[in-house]
């Protein structure tokens, strides 16, 4: 007894079904994991950079549309905090203006504050400066400078008319410096003819001026400090459209203020006379540089970006110490001016090629630029945003100006949270590919011990059944197999088992077989014995039978002295039957001085077509002793004797038949049969169709109809062959044909033989021809030769 477990142990090996099954089944597996995996990871990787791609557009895209937004929110910032200054001072000049336009309430406005508050307007001479000032403690400083000042060294009396008229200052602009943009000090500047400075809040100006300025007491004001300034604004009286923009406020470029010692920007608002053709003086507010480089330097973008405030000549007029040094600018103050002291930081003249190069003429969106940092270069997003126009003094006439506004940003900082998206995708990206690699491996695991598992339960039966057969080919008919699987392996351990049992069954009961099948087969020996017995008495009755057939074919045969009876003719024959009983037929009939020669062929040869033959010989003489001369009335009468008999022993065979007869002077062909052959005595040879003097013999009942004769020169010496088929039928060991041509050939050859010789040595030339090739047909030859 065997079982597969026992049979499926033991190493694999590589020939076998089970590595087969295994190399085929996990390659095709392994195959498909990798294919799959590799198209998973593939795809984790192309996801994982297009997620990048997107992530970096839609950040790149945001980061720029951030800083545009931070751009524009702190142009409108700085735009509005310059609308708040416009604003204020507007008011100031709207107030000092009403006061000029309506002199006799400026007249009662000046003397009710002159009582209210004599300081505002009483005024003493400094002998130091030569100018008269008005004592501190009051809401406003009103200096008078020296050329104002009558020989009295007291103010002119229209002088004094404007101290009391401007002292309404301390009425506005307490409140004006309290509430809306945050001012350095608010003042009024009179004409040119009278220009007295009044200022609030109160501060040491002329003493100031005297220390910074010298020689500030012996010019004109506007000429001094602002030159340019007033003719402009008078050029603006005259008329409006000469105003390079829209409005009457005028700003100054950046300058160090005298009194507070800051950068600041002053802005103007001029009064005019009350029929406006001409300046009455001016109306203004100072704010710091502070005010707007707070609202600049609070840019910040990213971690270091930073935002710079510039004029559009390059000049910068707010940024921070970072941006200043990251810009590559060169602080350096203006002193060649008379009155106020500029701030000269151009970004033209930046340390950083890519900054003096930035175009200021025009906003151009988002730039990118390489900045110079310790060596290196960094690379740097700049956007560049003009503030609305205005009106600017420098020096010299009013001119449009239109600060701008940057917003520089390192792009690493704006990139910051693109690197930070795209290291969490890369990291995600590497985590699924590391879990993938890990899910794939764990299948190639799961998968291979599947397989292993697989191949030992479907293979175990087979290399049970290997196994079994093998012990069954070493004649161990005791071994079974136990396959417990119910699939085509379980059916075939059980269709072994029964034929292991078949086997052992019939190999036990082997001598009981042998001997049962000894005596069955001697049971057969012996019926075969019988039979065999029978079947040789058969064959020699019928070897008896074809004997006396062939004795009496043979015996109806012309004999010798028969052919020798024609003392004109001379005649010769042979025949040679392919087998006991020939089919041919030839005779030789005298009756009187007539001769009827006769050749036939009978279909297929044997007892039967000798029997036919007889059956012709017969009839035939019978015929000719019946004195029948009529060659065709000769024919008819024996095909309807044979037909007759044909009938009645229903023989399915018939004959070709011809007849010569010779009367010693005419010799008649009759009858169908093979070509006659005549060889003149010249040589000549004449070959005679017989196809059209009959039909073959016993195929109809009357062939009367069917029967011609031809009349045949034969001269002396003339020889005539007669012939059947089985002469040019006869082939050679290559299957090549005797052939009526050779026959002719051999004729003339032998013409001048005796009929004897030629039928002998024709008949010896066909049979070297045939050789020992086996003769098929019956032979036959006559030759007649005229003496």
């Amino acid at each position: 007894m065997m079982d597969g477990k026992s049979l499926s142990k033991g190493p694999i090996r590589l020939g076998s079904f089970r590595a087969k099954f295994i190399l085929v089944v996990g390659g095709a597996v392994l195959f498909d994991l990798l294919v799959s995996g590799g198209l998973a990871l593939w795809n984790v990787q192309r996801l994982s950079r297009d997620a990048t791609l997107e992530v970096g557009q839609g950040l790149e895209a945001a980061s720029q549309e951030y800083i545009r937004t931070y751009a524009d929110s702190t142009a409108a910032q700085v735009s509005l905090l310059l609308r708040q200054v416009h604003s204020d001072v507007s008011t100031l000049a709207g107030v000092l203006q009403a006061q000029i336009d309506d002199p006799a309430r400026n007249s009662d406005v000046g003397a009710a504050i002159a009582r209210t508050s004599p300081g505002s307007v009483s005024l003493s001479y400094d002998q130091t400066g030569k100018w008269s000032q008005n004592a501190p403690g009051s809401v406003s400083v009103v200096s008078v400078w020296g050329y104002l000042l009558g020989q009295d060294q007291k103010p002119r009396p229209d002088v004094e008319t404007d101290i009391q008229a401007s002292a309404v200052l301390d009425l506005v602009a307490p409140s004006l410096l309290q509430h809306g943009a945050s001012k350095l000090q608010m003042y009024y500047i009179g004409s040119k003819e009278r220009p007295i400075f009044r200022t609030a809040p109160y501060t040491d100006q002329a003493q100031t001026f005297d220390r910074l300025y010298p020689g500030h007491n012996e010019a004109n004001f506007w000429d001094f400090f602002f030159p340019g300034l007033y003719e402009s604004w008078q050029g603006w009286a005259k008329d409006m459209k000469t105003r390079p923009v829209a409005a009457d406020i005028t700003q100054t470029a950046p300058y160090t203020d005298a009194i507070t010692g800051k950068l600041i920007v002053s802005f103007f608002h001029p009064l005019w006379t009350a029929d406006r053709k001409d300046v009455a003086g001016t109306a203004g507010a100072d704010i710091t540089l502070d005010q707007l480089a707070q609202t600049v330097e609070n840019v910040k973008v990213a971690q270091s970006g930073f935002g710079f405030l510039a004029m559009s000549d390059g000049n910068v007029v707010a940024i921070n110490s970072t941006g200043e040094k990251t810009l590559g600018l060169r602080s350096a103050s203006d002193a060649s001016g008379t009155g106020v002291t500029g701030l000269e930081r151009s970004l033209k003249g930046s340390a950083q090629p890519a900054i003096a190069k930035l175009a200021l003429d025009r906003e151009q969106g988002i730039q990118h630029l390489l900045l110079q940092q310790d060596g290196n270069e960094v690379p740097y997003i700049v956007i560049v945003k003009k503030l609305p126009a205005t009106n600017l003094w420098v020096s010299g006439p009013v001119r449009q100006e239109a600060m701008l506004l940057g917003v520089v940003v390192p792009e690493r900082e704006i990139d910051a949270s693109l690197y930070a998206a795209q290291a969490k995708i890369s990291d995600a990206t590497n985590r699924i590919v590391l879990y993938q690699i890990l899910a794939i491996l764990m299948s190639l695991l799961i998968v291979t011990i599947a397989v292993f598992a697989a191949s030992k339960r479907i293979t175990g039966g087979i290399s049970a059944l290997a196994g079994a057969a093998k012990r069954i080919q070493a004649k161990d008919y005791s071994v079974r197999v136990a396959i417990t699987s119910k699939d085509e392996v379980g059916e075939a351990g059980e269709a072994f088992n029964r034929m292991a049992e078949e086997i052992s069954y019939h190999t036990e009961n082997l001598e009981q077989l042998v001997e049962e099948r000894t005596a069955q087969i001697e049971d057969a020996k012996e019926e075969i014995s019988t039979l065999n017995a029978q079947l040789q008495r058969e064959n020699r009755r019928l070897g008896t039978e074809l004997a006396v057939a062939e004795r009496i074919q043979l015996m109806v045969l012309p004999l010798d002295q028969e052919l020798e009876e024609f003392q004109a003719l001379e005649i010769a024959a042979y025949m040679r039957p392919a087998e006991e009983v020939g089919g041919d037929y030839y005779d030789v009939l005298k009756n009187g001085g007539r001769l009827k020669i006769g050749i036939g062929d009978v279909t297929g040869h044997g007892l039967e077509s000798g029997v036919l033959m007889l059956m012709v010989q017969s009839v035939a003489r019978a015929l000719q002793e019946a004195g029948n001369t009529d060659a065709v009335k000769f024919l008819t009468d024996l095909n309807s004797a044979l037909f007759k008999n044909i009938v009645r022993t229903k023989i399915d065979k018939h004959l070709t038949l011809a007849f010569l007869d010779y009367d010693g002077k005419e010799m008649i062909l009759s009858g169908q049969h093979e070509e006659v052959v005549v060889v003149r005595a010249n040589g000549e040879v004449e070959r005679i169709d017989t196809m059209d003097l009959g039909i073959p013999i016993g195929l109809e009942a009357d062939i009367s109809a069917f029967i011609k004769t031809r009349e045949i020169a034969f001269e002396k010496g003339d020889l005539i062959l007669l012939h059947t088929d089985g002469v040019t039928e006869a082939e050679n060991d290559a299957g090549e044909l005797f052939g009526i041509e050779r026959l002719c050939r051999e004729a003339v050859r032998l013409k001048d033989l005796s009929a004897e010789k030629v039928v002998s040595e024709i008949v010896a030339t066909l049979m070297l021809f045939i050789g020992s090739q086996k003769i098929y047909d019956d032979i036959t030859l006559l030759a007649v030769r005229h003496r």
